[in-house]
């Protein structure tokens, strides 16, 4: 039985920065493999939740012993749910069945507009647990603009963020298959990377990351796109030597007149 390839490890690179305040941002790495209360979070997150309150990892050997980390997320959990059905409640259209991507400073502005409903620490790890959850990864990775609370579209989401949401997705889903799904991740890729309308130099100096793996990854979906734009171009070199229309070209060539159609339609362009 063939064994699913290594998912790469993402990068430090923010991934999105809607559901922190002060600045701070959500990097690939702080990304838990599973969103629920039950999961265990990364290693980063944990360091950063004893700093902010100020704890340290060696206690006095007087000091009362600290709680486990599973009494710690079961506490979270408890103190986070109320905070995800109040913002279902008040905004179901970014909450709700559906998810919409968060304009970034949402934070501050749910504070601003919410002073009694919300407080800013379980706030902030709601959001962050919305927005690490698989099902608002994939509405950012479709390509969907981010929403202001009024569920109106005021930005897209910038390439970075949505390649590395991409790369979180493909890694999460990755470790659990069995079947390889990298051409599957490329094809995702050079959708993004067209959506972006970024020459390719300027794509992979946005995205680029530090991780390996990762990086053979966008370089073979980049080889794979241009391979695609140089067959198209020579299509469409032929089709206009030809003097013929769409539908006779596809029948001399045994194609589908839908493909000529639609390569005349989007022609891409060279990078």
């Amino acid at each position: 039985m063939t064994t699913a390839p290594a998912a790469p490890t993402a990068s430090v690179s923010p991934l999105d920065t809607a559901d922190h305040s002060n600045g701070e941002t959500l990097t690939a790495n702080e990304l838990p493999s599973d969103p629920s209360p039950q999961a265990a979070p990364a290693p980063m997150e944990a360091a950063a939740e004893l700093e902010a309150t100020g704890e340290s990892d060696a206690a006095p050997q007087d000091a009362p012993a600290k709680p486990s980390r599973q009494a710690m997320l079961q506490a979270q959990a408890q103190a986070v749910q109320p905070v995800l059905e109040k913002l279902f409640a008040l905004y179901p259209q970014l909450f709700g069945a559906n998810f919409l991507p968060l304009k970034l400073g949402i934070f501050q502005e749910l504070l601003a507009r919410h002073p009694e409903d919300f407080h800013k620490d379980t706030l902030k790890l709601a959001l962050g647990q919305h927005t690490r959850s698989t099902r608002y990864l994939q509405c950012v990775a479709a390509g969907m603009p981010r929403h202001d609370l009024d569920a109106q579209p005021v930005e897209p989401v910038a390439p970075e963020h949505v390649y590395l949401t991409l790369l979180e997705l493909f890694r999460r889903r990755q470790r659990n298959a069995r079947e390889d799904l990298r051409p599957k991740f490329r094809a995702q890729l050079i959708q993004a990377f067209e959506a972006s309308g970024l020459p390719r130099q300027d794509y992979i100096a946005k995205v680029q990351t530090n991780d390996q793996h990762a990086t053979a990854l966008l370089e073979e979906a980049l080889a794979e796109h241009a391979e695609k734009l140089a067959r198209t171009e020579a299509l469409m070199t032929l089709f206009d030597s030809s003097g013929k229309s769409a539908a006779e070209f596809a029948d001399m060539y045994g194609m589908d007149p839908r493909e000529i159609t639609r390569a005349l339609a989007h022609r891409p362009k060279a990078a």
